[in-house]
């Protein structure tokens, strides 16, 4: 059985694809960008401030697919650039303090609407 998840909480897709899709005990959510919804807007200046932004949005959909983040099996991180990796990973570490899930975190040569960081997440929902 598969269902589509959305919520308003979190930025809407920008393209032909779901913020979510669960499929049994599995949450599949789309990458996310560090767009703030309660201003729209992008922090360009502060990988910081977007990989904040871009787990609480992740957090959001999960809690719409009934599930968290601390139900997270995977992360994947994409950066614009390798530098910015130990600022991001201070933020990752406040939200997967304990018990943290797997992940993978690449390099990449552009990211949609110029952000510095995005991130997707397979959770587990009980």
């Amino acid at each position: 059985m598969r269902k589509i998840i959305h919520t308003d909480k979190a930025p809407a897709a920008v393209g032909p694809y779901s913020q979510g899709v669960r499929a049994g005990n599995l949450l599949f959510i789309s990458g996310q960008l560090g767009v703030d919804m309660s201003t729209g807007e992008i922090a360009y200046d502060c990988v910081e401030t977007q990989s904040k932004q871009v787990l609480t949005n992740l957090q959001t959909i999960a809690q719409a697919g009934g599930s968290s983040l601390e139900q997270a099996l995977k992360v994947t991180v994409y950066l614009t650039s390798m530098d910015d990796f130990d600022k991001m990973n201070g933020v990752y570490a406040t939200f997967f303090s304990e018990n943290p899930p797997a992940r993978v975190c690449v390099e990449v040569g552009r990211l949609p609407k110029g952000v510095q960081v995005e991130m997707d997440v397979i959770c587990w929902v009980d």
